[in-house]
C-alpha cells in the first residue's frame, strides 16, 4: 500500500464559504429534507429570524413578517435597519456583526456573526435588503459568491431588514417546509416576547400571556393545579403537573429553544428540588418532586455560550462577565418567587403534596421490579440478543449524532435485511419477537415486567428521561400490512403512554419502504404509492416487471441500501394542536365502541379499494 504524500501542497486554506459548503453540519446541523424538526432547512430560517428577533428585544419594530412559498423564504422585520455600508460584509465576511457590541445587543442569541453567512453560502439564492433612513441597500449572492451588489437609492419603506433564500438543492436535496415545524418555532418566539406579532404568509401569531400561554398549548388537559407563572427580569417561570409520566420542559436562553437543555436546566432541576424540600421541610425524593412536571423556563444571560452553532444546548456557567453563576441566580429566584407562591396559594401546595406523595409511592411499589429489570436488560444487552448497536451515540457531541437511528422492527428476515444494509455508523436495530402487548391503561409497572418493553427502555436509554437517549431518530419499521400496521399501533401506544416527549421533540418516525418496484433491463424505480406506480410505467413504457412489496423480509439487503441510506423517507409522528393523548388512545386502543367500529369499517372500505387498484 502505497502512502499518501504530505507535504505543502497537502495543506489547504478554505475560505469562509467553502468551509461552510464543505462542513454544513458544524454550522446547521444535519442536512435533511424538511421531514424532521431538526433539520438544516429549518436552522437557516431560525438563523434569519433570530437577528429579527434581537431587533424586537432592542425595542426595535412591533412584528416581523414570514413568507414560505415552496422553496423560497422572506423575512421583513421593522428593526433599526443594517447600516447600509456593512450590508455585504455583514452577509459575506466572518466574525463581522454589531453583537461583538455588547450595548447594542446586550443579550442577543447570535455572539460570533456565523449564522447569517451560513444561510447565505447554504442558499442557492440569497438577497438581503436593508431599509434605513429613507434609504435602502440590496446586495445579491448564490451559494456564497456575490451575484449582485447595487448602490443605494432611495426609499418609502419603514426602517428595517428583508432576507429571502432559496435553500440549495446540491446541499438539500428535494425538500420541503412543514408547516407544523415552522408555527411550533414561531410560537416559541411569541411566547417569549409579548407583545410581538409574527404573521406567517399572512396570519398572525402573537401571545399576551408568555409562558403561560406556551404550558396551555401543550399540557394534555387539565393540570392537578393552576400553572405557576413567576417573573423578574432576567427570569420567566411557567409550571404544573399534570398525570403524564416524565418530566416534559421547554428550556430557553435568550429567546432561543435549547431542545438539549445545558447548565441553566440542570441548574432549575437541583433548584426546584431544594426549594420544595425546604418548603416541606422533608427530603423528597428528587424522581418523586419531578415526576408528571411541566414547566417552562426561560433565561437571559449576557454572552451565551452554546455548546454548537445551532445553539441547543447550553455550555455558560454564569450569568454574564461579570454576574453571578446561572445556578446560583437560578437557585435564588426559585428559593424567592417560588416559595413565596406556594406560601400564598395553600391550595396548590396542598395539591403539590399530594402529587410527590403519589409518585413516591409508586415509585417504591416498583423499585424491586426495576432493580430485576434492570439486570435482565443488562444480560441481554451482554448477549447482544435483541439490539444490535451503532458506534456512534446521540448524547456525544459528535458531529453526527443528530443522524443516530434505532430501527424497530420484526422478525428475523425484516431485522438481518436491515442490519446488513444499515450504516453501522450511525443505524442500529432492535428486533421484536412477536406482537408487543397493549399498553394502554396499564401502569408503568409494566415496563420492566414485559420482556420487550423493558429491553427496548433500555436500548433507548429513557428511563429517566430523554437526556441520555442513545438514538436522535427512533424509527418503526413494519410491513405495510394489517400485522405490521397493528404492531405499529401498539409500538405508538408505548411511547405515547410512558415517553410521551419523544414524541413531542420530534424523535419519532414511520420508515417509508416502496410498494413496489418497477424495472426493465436498463432502469429500476420504486414507487411509494399507485401514483408513482402508473408514473414509472409510463415512463419506462412497454411491459416493465412490476414487483409487490408486501414485506420488508422481501427486500433484499442490496435493495434496502436504498431506502435507509441518504434518501430514507421518514414520516414523522407528530403531536397536533388539539391532539390530547388521553383522548386519542381510549378511541384507538381502548374498548371497542360504536364509534370505533364505524371508523374501522369505514376505513376499511377505503383499504378495499385501494387493493383493488393496485
Amino acid at each position: 500500500m502505497t502512502a499518501a504524500l504530505y507535504t505543502e501542497d497537502t495543506i489547504r486554506t478554505l475560505d469562509w464559504r467553502e468551509h461552510i459548503r464543505k462542513r454544513p453540519g458544524m454550522y446547521i446541523g444535519k442536512l435533511g429534507d424538511g421531514s424532521s424538526h431538526d433539520d438544516g432547512i429549518y436552522v437557516l430560517l431560525k438563523e434569519v429570524l433570530d437577528n429579527a428577533i434581537d431587533e424586537y428585544m432592542m425595542g426595535f419594530g412591533k412584528s416581523i413578517e414570514i413568507k414560505i412559498s415552496e422553496d423560497i423564504v422572506s423575512i421583513r422585520d421593522y428593526g433599526r435597519g443594517i447600516p447600509l455600508g456593512k450590508v455585504f460584509d455583514v452577509a459575506s465576511k466572518m466574525n463581522t456583526g454589531a453583537k461583538y457590541d455588547s450595548k447594542v445587543f446586550k443579550k442577543s442569541v447570535g455572539l460570533n456573526g456565523v449564522g447569517i453567512k451560513a444561510v447565505n453560502a447554504l442558499s442557492s439564492h440569497f438577497e438581503i435588503k436593508s431599509f434605513r433612513e429613507g434609504r435602502y441597500k440590496l446586495v445579491r449572492f448564490s451559494e456564497g459568491n456575490l451575484v449582485l451588489d447595487e448602490p443605494e437609492k432611495s426609499a418609502k419603506e419603514k426602517n428595517g431588514t428583508l432576507v429571502s433564500f432559496v435553500p440549495d438543492p446540491k446541499m438539500f436535496g428535494h425538500f420541503r417546509f412543514m408547516e407544523d415545524y415552522v408555527e411550533s418555532m414561531i410560537k416559541n418566539y411569541i411566547y417569549l416576547n409579548a407583545g410581538l406579532t409574527i404573521y406567517l404568509n399572512g396570519n398572525p401569531f402573537i401571545s399576551k400571556n408568555g409562558l403561560v400561554d406556551l404550558l396551555q398549548e401543550n399540557v394534555n388537559g387539565d393540570g392537578l393545579y393552576p400553572i405557576i407563572h413567576l417573573k423578574d427580569i432576567d427570569m420567566e417561570l411557567a409550571m404544573s403537573h399534570g398525570n403524564q409520566y416524565g418530566e416534559i420542559y421547554y428550556p430557553f436562553v435568550n429567546g432561543q429553544h435549547t431542545t438539549q437543555g445545558g447548565t441553566h436546566l440542570a441548574a432549575f432541576k437541583e433548584a426546584l428540588v431544594k426549594t420544595v424540600r425546604d418548603f416541606y421541610k422533608k427530603d423528597f425524593d428528587p424522581s418523586d418532586i419531578r415526576a408528571s412536571i411541566i414547566a417552562a423556563v426561560s433565561l437571559k444571560v449576557e454572552e451565551p455560550v452554546f455548546e454548537s452553532q445551532t445553539k441547543t444546548k447550553l455550555g455558560s456557567r454564569d450569568m454574564g462577565p461579570e454576574g453571578p453563576s446561572i445556578r446560583n441566580f437560578i437557585s435564588d429566584f426559585l428559593k424567592t418567587h417560588l416559595d413565596n407562591y406556594l406560601h400564598k396559594h395553600s391550595e396548590t401546595a396542598e395539591v403539590l403534596l399530594k402529587k410527590i406523595l403519589e409518585s413516591e409511592k409508586e415509585r417504591k411499589a416498583i423499585s424491586g421490579i426495576q432493580k430485576l429489570a434492570r439486570e435482565r436488560a443488562k444480560k441481554a444487552s451482554l448477549h447482544n440478543r435483541k439490539l444490535r448497536d451503532c458506534k456512534f451515540h446521540f448524547n456525544t457531541n459528535d458531529d453526527r449524532r443528530l443522524e443516530t437511528t434505532l430501527f424497530i422492527t420484526e422478525g428475523d428476515s425484516a431485522s438481518g435485511s436491515i442490519t446488513t444494509a444499515r450504516d453501522v455508523g450511525t443505524q442500529a436495530v432492535f428486533s421484536l419477537k412477536g406482537k408487543p402487548l397493549n399498553s394502554f391503561g396499564l401502569t408503568k409497572k409494566i415496563v420492566y415486567e414485559n420482556e420487550e418493553f423493558n429491553l427496548l427502555q433500555a436500548a433507548l436509554n429513557i428511563e429517566d428521561g430523554l437526556e441520555n437517549l442513545r438514538y436522535n431518530n427512533v424509527v418503526v419499521a413494519t410491513d405495510a400490512d394489517v400485522d405490521g400496521m397493528h404492531i405499529r399501533l401498539l409500538l405508538l401506544t408505548f411511547f405515547l403512554q410512558f415517553f410521551p416527549e419523544l414524541v413531542r421533540q420530534g424523535h419519532l418516525y414511520i420508515l417509508q419502504t416502496p410498494l413496489f418496484r418497477v424495472r426493465n433491463k436498463k432502469e429500476t424505480i420504486y414507487c411509494y404509492s399507485q401514483e408513482e406506480k402508473q408514473m414509472a410505467i409510463r415512463k419506462l413504457g412497454g411491459n416493465p416487471e412490476i414487483t409487490r412489496f408486501k414485506g420488508l423480509g422481501e427486500i433484499s439487503p442490496d435493495e434496502f441500501k436504498n431506502f435507509i441510506g441518504k434518501d430514507i423517507r421518514l414520516e414523522p409522528v407528530r403531536i397536533k394542536k388539539g391532539d390530547h393523548i388521553h383522548d386519542i388512545l381510549p378511541f384507538y386502543m381502548g374498548k371497542n365502541t360504536p364509534e370505533r367500529q364505524d371508523f374501522i369499517i369505514d376505513n376499511l372500505k377505503v383499504e378495499e379499494i385501494l387493493e383493488e387498484a393496485i
